[in-house]
This record gives structure tokens, C-alpha cells and sequence, in this order.
């Protein structure tokens, strides 16, 4: 460092879908005058996100100023991975002004924020906040969050019965560990579903926390960067389901890489994205595909029956025109070859 002012980090987390990779391509091509640097920690194989964020890169935050840590959490692998990376975004010159850290959408912050006390980097960095995404119409509709006043009453009742879910585990760490909240997809849940998602971030919230209605990941950095809360000082306000001595793994969840053929049309891709939804309970799906007579690539990003795609680039001329697909549920609802047989249906059938 050139002088004693640490460098300022801000990590975005939230759940699946919830807009991260959105908000993040908005703050690249509007960074408020400042030089960026983003590290992107996946789940799965397939690097979606990071393709994503390299397309947007502009002079402000270059190419190789977005580093990717796929297959595996941020929190877990601290000594291979993520002390070496920001060491290395440190290290560039020019040294980047701000570094964005997307988590992968079953991390839990605060492990991550515990990190930041490492010797090899707390002189040199600081967490200057962090933003937590959530989804307004999943977090409306109960799927994320449990009902905490029925939880407490059941609870209550019978201490034998476990109430806490591992989905409900993530969507409450991190909004216990958030500094601000962006209520993401608000057109989607309409008046009544944001004012429900508000009521339930605040229930779980373990201070009065700023929520933020933004759509298409489109708001002032001003907002966002700049929040000084140097996080990593502040950790006994951040209540975890984990603060047990690393009491935190992802066997609840688990992923299946899918190669796909080239596709007659984005329709019945997603078609097919929509029925694994339903019958097999996913999560997420995510990846990029090949459709016949195209030129460009199809970009599919999917949150439970939801899927949106569009052409994000051109093939490349060595590049075989072939797709993947992520696809991230719960331990018990993984069932690759039932996920085949809907996606492949036609390699399922030769099999």
C-alpha cells in the first residue's frame, strides 16, 4: 500500500437469483469515478457469473481486474484461495480503488467477514459494507424465510422439532449480516408483495437495516460504496446460525454440470427448465446454450420455474457450439439422471 488508508471492499451477497450479477455488471459500467475490482466465488462448474462480468468490463475495471473462485465457497477455502486473490487485486497497478466481492448464493457472510482478520491482509483492506439481495417476490411468498412468530409458537410447543431449514438458515444470515438492503424484482411482486418482503426483513433483521427497492440492478454507487462500516470490527452485531467454531458446510445443497447439444429453440429449452422446476423442486439453473441458426450464445439464468435468456455474445470461431448448464437443489432433490432425462431428453433416450 502507498499509504495507510485501507482499501475498501463492499460484499454483495444474497440468494439465488436474487440480482447479484445484475447489480454488479450496473456498478461496473457506472462506477462513480472509481477503479473497481471483483471477485466472483460460484457454485458449480459452470462460470456463468464471471462470463457475465467480463463481457461488461470496461477501462474502470478491466478484465483482469475480475477473478473467479468457482467450486467452492469463499469461507472454506480462506488459506488456498481467497487471501491469494485479494493479495493479487492488491498487487496490480494501477491498484484497484474498490473491490466487489460476489458470494456465491449459498455462502454465509459472515465467515467470510472473519477472513478480513487474517495478518496477511487486515493492515491493507477493510470491509466497507455489506449489501444483501433479496429476492421480493420469493421472500413474499415464504419460501426463503420462515414465519418467525409461528417458528417462536411451534417452537415452543415441541423443542424436539427442528424448524429451521437450510434455505431459511442462508436468507437469515445474511440479512443479519447486511449493512443494506436491495429488494430486488419489486415489479414482480407488485405493491403488496414488497410491503410483505419489508415486513419480514425487518422480523429477521437484528438491527434496523436501510431496504432499498431496485430494479435491473440499477442504482447510484453513491448508495452502495462509501459506506464505511468496516464490517470485520463489527462481527458480535452480525448474529449467526454458525458462530459455533466452523459449524458451516454446503452438504445441504448440491450441483450437476450438464453439457447440451445444440437446441432447436430457446423455447423448448426453457420449457424444459420449467418442468425440472416443478417435478424435481431446483433452485437454480443457470448456464448458456447453443440454438440452431444462431450466431450468438444463449445466456439462460433460471430461479425455480422463472427463467430468463437472451444472446449475450457471438461464438467464437474455435469455440464448439455446445451448451451447459448448472443446476444447484437441495442434497436430497439432486437426481442426476432425472435431470438429464428432461434436459437431454434425446441423449437420455439413446443412454
Amino acid at each position: 500500500m502507498a499509504n495507510l488508508t485501507k482499501l475498501p471492499v463492499t460484499v454483495i451477497t444474497g440468494f439465488l437469483g436474487s440480482g447479484k450479477t445484475t447489480l454488479i455488471s450496473h456498478l461496473m459500467q457506472n462506477p462513480g469515478g472509481k477503479r473497481l475490482a471483483v471477485v466472483v466465488n460460484e457454485f458449480g462448474d459452470v462460470g456463468v457469473d464471471g462470463d457475465i462480468l467480463k463481457s461488461c468490463a470496461i477501462p474502470d475495471c478491466p478484465a483482469e481486474n475480475i477473478l473467479e473462485l468457482a467450486n467452492g465457497c469463499i469461507c472454506c477455502t480462506v488459506a488456498d484461495d481467497f487471501i491469494p486473490t485479494i493479495e493479487a487485486l492488491i498487487a496490480l497497478d494501477p491498484q484497484p480503488e474498490h473491490i466487489l466481492i460476489e458470494t456465491s448464493g449459498l455462502a454465509l457472510p459472515k465467515p467470510l467477514l472473519k477472513a478480513f482478520d487474517w495478518p496477511d491482509i487486515r493492515s491493507k483492506i477493510t470491509v466497507d459494507g455489506v449489501i444483501a439481495l433479496a429476492d421480493a417476490e420469493a421472500v413474499a411468498a415464504g419460501r426463503f424465510a420462515p414465519n418467525v412468530a409461528a417458528v417462536d409458537a411451534q417452537r415452543l410447543a415441541d423443542e424436539s422439532i427442528d424448524h429451521e431449514t437450510p434455505l431459511s438458515e442462508v436468507f437469515e444470515d445474511q440479512i443479519s449480516c447486511a449493512d443494506l438492503v436491495l429488494l430486488t424484482k419489486p415489479d414482480l411482486a407488485g405493491p403488496e408483495g414488497v410491503a410483505k418482503a419489508r415486513e419480514i426483513i425487518a422480523a429477521e433483521a437484528p438491527r434496523p437495516l436501510p431496504v432499498i427497492e431496485v430494479a435491473e440492478g440499477i442504482v447510484d454507487p453513491r448508495v452502495l460504496l462509501g459506506l464505511e462500516a468496516a464490517a470485520e470490527d463489527d462481527l458480535d452485531a452480525r448474529p449467526s446460525h454458525h458462530d459455533t467454531p466452523h459449524d458451516h458446510d454446503h452438504d445441504d445443497f448440491e450441483s450437476v454440470v450438464i453439457d447440451l447439444p445444440e437446441q432447436d429453440s430457446p423455447e423448448a429449452l426453457v420449457a424444459r427448465i420449467e418442468d425440472l422446476a416443478r417435478s424435481q423442486n431446483i433452485l437454480r439453473v443457470k448456464g448458456y446454450a447453443a440454438v440452431a441458426g444462431k450466431p450468438m450464445r444463449l445466456l439462460v439464468q433460471a430461479v425455480g420455474a422463472r427463467v430468463r435468456h437472451q444472446y449475450d455474445r457471438m461464438w467464437e470461431a474455435d469455440e464448439p457450439r455446445q451448451g451447459r448448464l448448472v443446476v444447484i437443489a437441495e442434497h436430497d432433490d439432486i437426481n442426476s439422471a432425472a435431470i438429464r432425462s428432461v434436459l437431454t431428453p434425446e441423449t437420455a433416450a439413446a443412454e
